[in-house]
């Protein structure tokens, strides 16, 4: 199994579909990448020889953030964005939309499962 930039990347996947396994990594990327080292996409992730793997891993350590640093990049961003407390940094803090969207009836992706409200008792 390949293992570049801290993730086993599938063995019976394409590599251009293996690198996209890798936080930060989409496919338009994972495509500049095996241009850059002139590996065939088609290629499975257990057929690729140690020369290569190690050309795909010195250009991703050298040209992108991926992985830890980028989680962490985006993390101090939003802890940024929170502590000066503008308005994207109160949405984020309420788990609501940080977009102008409707949010009484949608937006339960960012808002969770409903919680069920108790109603008042009704009187016989």
């Amino acid at each position: 199994m390949a293992r570049i930039a801290g993730v086993d990347l599938p063995k019976n996947e394409r590599i251009e579909i293996g690198l996209t396994h890798i936080f930060g990594i989409g496919r338009s990327l994972s495509k500049k990448i095996l241009e850059e080292v002139k590996v065939n996409p088609d290629t499975r992730v257990k057929d690729l020889s140690d020369e290569d793997n190690v050309k795909i891993r010195t250009v991703i350590e050298r040209d992108f953030r991926v992985e830890g640093d980028l989680r962490r990049d985006i993390s101090m961003s939003v802890k940024r964005l929170t502590d000066i407390g503008c308005y994207r940094g109160i949405r984020h803090r309420l788990g609501l939309p940080l977009r102008g969207q409707r949010t009484k009836t949608n937006a339960r992706t960012r808002k969770g499962p409903r919680k069920a409200v108790v109603g008042k008792k009704k009187e016989a």
